[in-house]
């Protein structure tokens, strides 16, 4: 559904901007008087600045609505969750309680190089 309202808004975009630019400003009337061709067009000299601005004004609408649609569309999305959101664990780890650090043999480590380390005491 929000795939087809965004291909709906930004051929709503594109159109309403291409549009605007084919819209003669308020001083293109003049150019008609001396002969520049615009009142020979399809529509006659007022009828297409009249059909180009209804089609922007429904055009706008048009893209009006679908950014509300849009904007409604995303706040009411739900958050995504991922795999270790989602995920409860089975056990709770075991507390670590005065960890020391042991080589390979089973002997604690104290770091010094010289001294032989000692036994763990059971």
């Amino acid at each position: 559904m929000e795939l087809v309202i965004w291909v709906f808004h930004v051929v709503a975009a594109v159109s309403v901007i291409g549009l605007v630019l084919l819209q003669h400003g308020k001083g293109a009337d003049m150019g008609a008087a001396f002969g520049s061709g615009a009142s020979g067009s399809v529509f006659g000299s007022s009828g297409s600045a009249n059909f180009l601005s209804r089609a922007t004004a429904v055009l706008a609408a048009v893209f009006f609505a679908t950014s509300l649609g849009l904007t409604y569309l995303s706040s009411h999305k739900s958050k995504p969750v991922g795999v270790m959101e989602s995920h409860q664990p089975l056990t709770q780890p075991a507390a670590t309680v005065n960890a020391k650090p042991v080589d390979a043999t089973g002997q604690i480590n104290t770091g010094n190089a010289g001294s032989k380390a000692r036994e763990i005491p059971n």
